[in-house]
């Protein structure tokens, strides 16, 4: 069979995927529900559908591969909702499907390690939504799934160095907060090592090797752009969104052993500063 990709809510980290696979011959089509991301995803030498079963379903019939990137909502997971039954009668039938979904599913550890054996208690409630969602598509009878449970997630374009120059970023101080990161490319460079060796049924952690404190990220940034920190302000003191306040409800640190061990990766950026420094070159590059 041809190696076709069918992408459900194609985006950023997808988009990194792409680059990896369309010059090994690969077919590749990606959802959207805007039709102004056409051209790009035109550029990015992808098929463009909008999020209609009756554009997606002719793919669905010809995929290999499908990779999930459409986030659930108040009710219930998207692509499911839209395609299980077209999804259910070609389970056996696909060679991999990946989920991408987030270390938020295991909730607070007050710091300390997880892994993916750790119980999923979610501290908030889009963690709980994806709990839901992992078991709503692990319930599908042959469906050869891989759930990546991915941590903060940054790259060009997608990092702290906007904010930093423009001087809206903070440096919001919770003593013990920890956070867990990994670069789009590493998720990339995981997730095609997962479809060249398909263990269906497992989940893997997508993070690199140095939880930090989200304060020394913004401060490395800082040095990086040759700029003054932003100040440090109490999380007490703080006035946060309330999406942005409730990442600080949990703090862990993630374990990437798996994605090691099971699938040889070598992370090509293993921590925050060997990653933010390639962001900002990548950053520089384009202007």
């Amino acid at each position: 069979m041809e190696k076709t990709l069918l992408s459900l809510g194609h985006g950023y980290s997808a988009a990194y995927l792409v680059k990896r696979l369309l010059p090994q011959g690969w077919r590749i089509a990606g959802t959207t529900r805007d039709p102004d991301r056409f051209d790009d995803f035109h550029r990015q030498g992808i098929t463009p559908l909008l999020w209609d079963r009756d554009a997606i379903l002719p793919w669905l019939e010809n995929a290999s591969h499908v990779l999930v990137s459409a986030g659930p909502t108040e009710t219930g997971d998207p692509a499911l909702q839209l395609l299980k039954a077209d999804i259910e009668k070609h389970a056996s039938r696909l060679e991999w499907v990946g989920y991408l979904s987030t270390t938020g599913v295991y909730g607070d550890a007050q710091g300390d390690w997880v892994d993916e054996s750790a119980p999923l208690t979610p501290a908030t409630e889009r963690g709980r939504r994806r709990v839901r969602a992992e078991a709503a598509w692990s319930a599908i009878p042959d469906l050869p799934l891989h759930i990546f449970r991915l941590a903060g997630i940054y790259g060009p374009g997608r990092g702290p160095f906007a904010k930093v120059r423009d001087g809206t970023a903070r440096r919001i101080i919770k003593p013990g907060q920890v956070f867990s990161r990994i670069h789009v490319e590493d998720i990339a460079q995981v997730l095609e090592a997962s479809m060249t060796h398909p263990q269906p049924g497992t989940a893997y952690n997508l993070c690199d090797d140095d939880p930090a404190p989200p304060q020394d990220v913004i401060l490395h940034a800082a040095s990086l752009l040759g700029v003054d920190a932003p100040p440090e302000t109490p999380f007490d003191e703080a006035e946060l969104s309330p999406m942005a306040r409730s990442f600080y409800a949990e703090s862990k640190r993630v374990r990437n052993d798996r994605i090691k061990s099971d699938l040889g990766i070598t992370l090509k950026y293993p921590d925050y500063r060997v990653g933010l420094a390639a962001v900002l070159a990548a950053e520089q590059a384009k202007q």
